[in-house]
């Protein structure tokens, strides 16, 4: 049924036409009413953006000075709390500090015109990056991913630049390596979501991608090291040490995160059970990767693997990632319809739509104040996104598994 209401959107121009245009006009809304609200109220305007403050908190700092302090928690906490003007959400601060320097510029603005121009730039990257790769599938990815992309307008997150520069890499992959490469090396603001990337230009040696992909990453760092001074790295592998702390005490909204740690250690297990069970789901993850470089029906469905696969390797995974898993989706689409059952389409297609609107649904449930919705809930709510992509990661490659089998059967039938 599922399977049958989506894809009747790409059957007809019209639908397509029109689901697209309803749904821009919701992304929209949010960012027209976000931009509003946080220009009558500040960026702390109900305790709810403190994920973009923290990035226009950051881009101040740079030119004030002082920096490496955002990377200490207790410290970060204080400028939070000052610019907030009071209690109120906090965030550890554990981005590279090429991210910062991609901040820089938005100190110039106030924050809810900060807040404007760097999610409508990367929301417009975005949308055309997953428009050129989805095609005709375009409506039914944007139906699907319709809540991870609210989300992250809403919070002023950076999923929809990471998940345009993993579109970036996979359209510029096969003729284009330079690019590709480029892509990958500016996915160093992120590097944790660039592994399955990294590992897919390694095993189909695209060579000038890699090289490519290091020149960005050792120039931006040598820039990083003369604006801010060396003492910036220590600071952030010292963030970043500190974080995975938090993370093993459960202090983060795990109930967001989408990653195998964060489902299984709310689910009851150990942090160090968790950590194994993360361990193995990522080695799951690289081992489709390499199966769909060798086996897979196109190299548009390994790249597509790729880019699922990309959200699966960290510990540290959140809904306002699952942008990059839309490009995925959008990837595999062309070879999921031969290669999969509607039953199982209809499966992957309501997994995902689980993983995507599993948080903004919580998120709205305890920000209103619902019956049963205490702040305890915020870190014992079960995250549910995460067993959501543990399953579809499971049926992909029980799918590349099928196909490798079949096309043995195919060869050994054919005459000499």
């Amino acid at each position: 049924m599922l399977t049958a209401t989506l894809e009747q959107i790409q059957a007809s121009p019209k639908k397509r036409t029109i689901y697209v245009c309803v749904i821009l006009l919701l992304l929209i809304a949010i960012l027209g009413f976000k931009t509003f609200r946080f220009f009558e109220g500040g960026l702390w305007y109900g305790g709810q953006t403190a994920d973009f403050s923290a990035f226009h908190i950051v881009a101040q700092r740079i030119w004030l000075g002082g920096l490496d302090l955002t990377y200490q928690f207790a410290a970060f906490t204080k400028m939070q709390m000052a610019a907030a003007g009071g209690t109120t959400g906090v965030m550890p601060w554990t981005y590279p500090p090429q991210f910062d320097l991609l901040l820089a510029p938005l100190a110039f603005l106030p924050g809810w015109a900060a807040y404007f121009v760097f999610t409508a730039v990367t929301l417009i990257a975005y949308l055309m990056t997953l428009r050129a790769i989805a095609g005709n599938n375009f409506a039914l990815v944007l139906v699907v991913f319709f809540p991870a992309i609210a989300i992250t307008i809403s919070t002023g997150q950076n999923g929809l630049l990471t998940g345009a520069l993993i579109g970036l890499i996979c359209i510029a992959a096969e003729r284009r390596p330079v690019l590709a490469g480029i892509a990958l090396g500016v996915m160093v603001v992120k590097p944790h979501l660039a592994v399955a990337a990294g590992i897919y230009m390694l095993l189909t040696r695209r060579w000038p991608a890699v090289l490519s992909a290091a020149i960005v990453v050792v120039a931006s760092s040598l820039v990083c090291t003369l604006a801010f001074g060396p003492q910036i790295w220590m600071a952030w592998l010292g963030s970043v040490r500190e974080a995975a702390g938090y993370l093993e005490d459960g202090r983060y909204q795990l109930f967001r995160m989408i990653s195998a740690y964060a489902a299984l250690f709310n689910a009851g297990l150990p942090p160090a059970g968790a950590f194994w069970g993360q361990m193995a789901m990522a080695a799951l993850a690289l081992v489709a990767v390499a199966l769909a470089v060798a086996r897979g029906p196109s190299p548009r469905f390994s790249l597509g693997i790729v880019a699922v696969a990309s959200v699966m390797i960290s510990p540290y995974a959140y809904d306002y990632d699952l942008p990059i898993v839309g490009i995925g989706l959008a990837l595999l689409l062309p070879d999921l319809v031969s290669l999969a059952s509607p039953r199982e389409r209809g499966a992957i297609y309501a997994l995902l739509l689980l993983a995507n609107a599993y948080g903004l649904l919580q998120s709205a449930r305890l920000s209103t104040g619902s019956v049963g919705a205490s702040g305890l809930d915020r870190y014992v709510a079960p995250a549910v996104g995460g067993f959501a992509l543990m399953a579809v990661l499971v049926m992909l490659l029980w799918i590349l598994l099928r196909e490798v089998r079949s096309a043995e059967v195919r060869l050994r039938r054919e005459p000499a």
